[in-house]
């Protein structure tokens, strides 16, 4: 089973057009801005598509670019004043910043109530206490997309592979909340294979092409694929998960492109709209 990331972001941002336009006829016109590195350009092209999705469904927002010259002070005003701002329902600080900027101190001063990417450590401490508040984007299309397909997650086990705060960490809780038994693995996990091939739900999101070959993989289980990679003289992007030898045994995966990317983008757009809607 292919679980289609593409067709499910598509339904899911037809439906949030329609609460878009009942917020705008209340007066409330949905809002994010971004913050992003002006001289990385796969930043800038992710940044596009994402404004790109947003104006179609009625969302509207500023991107404030970010170079050599941008200063600490700037961006902590600038955050500041869009915190401060009513007409400003989310903020997005696309990482990464430029590398003399304080990422982590960024994300601290924006706080949980616009961190519609979920990924501050006050909205990552309000996923680990349960409390309500934006979830990280990628794993929470990862969820969305178990949920359509009536994929349960209670008793299974799960092993994550990957432990970044956008991604393996909070993904772990997600499946943790939903009463799976979830291992985190790394880089340096002894055994990761024999580890992987136990996994009923494996997650992986580390970043290195086709990694995970059909012997990582445990027969009839759900593969999550979150790696997006350039390989020289290959057309498109490919995953952490080597599709063709995986998809025979698994009992369903998501490809790449179409699976988890668009889910992303998806469920950032989700997380505006329900900050608008709350201030309504």
């Amino acid at each position: 089973m292919i679980l289609d990331g593409k067709s499910l972001g598509k339904r899911i941002r037809e439906e949030l057009a329609k609460k878009v336009a009942v917020l705008r006829e209340n007066g409330i016109v949905p809002r994010l801005d971004v913050l992003v590195a002006a001289q990385d350009p796969s930043s800038l092209t992710y940044v596009a598509m994402k404004q790109r999705w947003a104006e179609q469904i009625g969302i509207i927002g500023t991107q404030w670019p970010m170079d050599a010259n941008t200063t600490e002070s700037w961006l902590h005003d600038k955050i500041d004043s869009l915190n401060d701002d009513p007409d400003v329902h989310g903020v997005l600080l696309q990482h990464p910043l430029p590398k003399h900027l304080d990422e982590p101190a960024a994300l601290e001063r924006l706080g949980a109530e616009k961190d519609v990417d979920g990924i501050s450590p006050q909205s990552l401490g309000r996923l680990l206490t349960g409390a309500p508040g934006f979830r990280c984007a990628t794993p929470l299309g990862m969820m969305r997309l178990l949920d359509e397909y009536g994929i349960e997650c209670e008793g299974k086990h799960a092993v994550v592979v990957g432990r970044s705060v956008i991604l393996g960490k909070p993904a772990a809780l997600m499946l943790l909340e939903r009463n799976a038994t979830v291992t985190i693995c790394h880089s340096r996990t002894p055994n990761l294979r024999e580890v992987c091939s136990s996994a009923d739900i494996l997650v992986a999101a580390v970043g290195r092409a086709e990694m995970f070959g059909a012997d990582y993989v445990k027969p009839g289980a759900v593969v999550l694929d979150a790696g997006y990679n350039k390989v020289e003289g290959r057309k498109g992007d490919v995953g952490d998960v080597d599709f063709e030898a995986v998809s025979s045994i698994a009992s369903a995966i998501t490809p790449v492109p179409g699976g988890i990317g668009p889910m992303t983008v998806t469920m950032l757009l989700s997380n505006v709209v329900t900050a608008a809607d709350l201030r309504l």
